[in-house]
């Protein structure tokens, strides 16, 4: 195992700390974890499934992997979205960090992720012992051959959204080299513009993968679009041929999604009327936090998709997120997500109404 990064947030903890004192006490936009109430259909499908003496199915019921095919086909366009290829996760975080492991790669391979993204990637890489690669652009990876091949859209810090034809080239990048493209869609469903040109698109759409889903996995997760979170609940589908390789390591493992977690996730995948709720909320909370960054200074740069604005001062992150502590408001300093970052901070918009707008008065 390669060694590991120190676990970043422990550093924000007296930024953090200084924001509490604020006399309206501690807006906290840096983790980005929902606040708002578990729908309650999804609530009443855990409850009424809480009799579950048995040990739960590694591979999920059929009903749960029929309930996400439809939605993958429904929401997403993903006209081959087959049950057979769906495999239920305990939440994706576990995922992405076990998923070299999971797969058998190790010393000698490398794990490639955007030079600004979710530290997972890179710690997933280290703990199978591989090499992580930070890189945007495949050519300049030269004579590399990587293992797999991280893609985030939309993007966690930034919100960038890549359009199909890019995506596309990663795909015929990797299959002439034999790499397995992962993509982690789980802001898919959480776009804020109107240029068709920056909606969100699955590795696993025709548009995208040409029909075929071989060399491709995407990851998904029910924490943001439901507010399920603290349920741990999430899947991966795509090539069947390795989604059948992580079920059975994953058998072997004992990594089950509980039962009436599964239960609840049937009904969230098939109701899309909370998820337009809830999108609306967000909406509301960006479009205020973002003009008021503006008129504070800030300039917001991408940011079309996710839950986070990724802006800036244009100056180092760090001083950013002092000087919005002394205002009570705490935010995840770019550089948590790769030194590109370090002119930038995340802001999530995930709090509550009320501490929204407590944001927005003090700037």
């Amino acid at each position: 195992m390669r060694t590991l990064p120190d676990f970043p947030w422990d550093r924000l903890a007296p930024y953090k700390r200084r924001a509490a004192e604020h006399p309206g006490g501690l807006v906290d936009l840096s983790v980005g974890t929902p606040v708002d109430p578990t729908p309650e259909p999804i609530r009443r499908a855990l409850a009424e499934a809480a009799d579950a003496p048995g040990y739960p199915q590694t591979y999920g019921t059929p009903a749960l992997r029929e309930a996400i095919a439809g939605w993958l086909r429904r929401r997403l366009g993903v006209a081959g979205a087959d049950p057979a290829a769906v495999l239920p996760v305990i939440g994706t975080k576990e995922l992405v960090a076990w998923l070299p492991t999971l797969l058998g790669v190790g010393p000698g391979d490398r794990v490639v992720f955007p030079t600004l993204a979710y530290p997972t990637y890179d710690v997933g890489a280290r703990l199978a012992g591989a090499e992580p690669v930070a890189a945007d652009g495949l050519l300049t990876l030269g004579p590399v051959n990587p293992a797999i091949i991280w893609v985030n859209s939309p993007s966690n810090p930034t919100g960038r959204v890549l359009p199909a034809e890019h995506l596309r080239k990663v795909v015929s990048w990797a299959r002439e080299r034999g790499a397995l493209v992962v993509s982690d869609e789980c802001y898919i469903e959480l776009a804020w513009e109107d240029d068709p040109a920056k909606q969100p698109v699955s590795v696993l759409h025709p548009d995208v993968c040409g029909g075929s889903h071989e060399g491709l996995l995407a990851v998904h997760s029910l924490s943001k679009r439901s507010n399920l979170a603290g349920y741990r609940a999430g899947f991966v589908t795509g090539d069947p041929a390795v989604v059948k390789r992580l079920l059975e390591v994953r058998k072997h493992a004992g990594m089950m999604v509980p039962a009436p977690v599964q239960a609840a996730m049937i009904a969230a995948y098939g109701d899309d009327a909370h998820v337009e709720e809830q999108k609306a909320r967000y909406a509301r909370r960006r479009a205020a936090l973002r003009e008021a960054l503006t008129a504070h200074g800030f300039r917001i740069d991408h940011s079309e998709a996710s839950l986070y604005l990724w802006a800036t001062r244009d100056e180092p992150c760090w001083d950013t997120v002092a000087h919005l502590a002394e205002l009570g408001i705490c935010v995840a300093p770019g550089e948590f997500y790769g030194t590109a970052g370090a002119r930038h901070v995340r802001v999530a918009f995930t709090a509550t109404d009320e501490r929204i707008d407590a944001a927005v008065s003090r700037l």
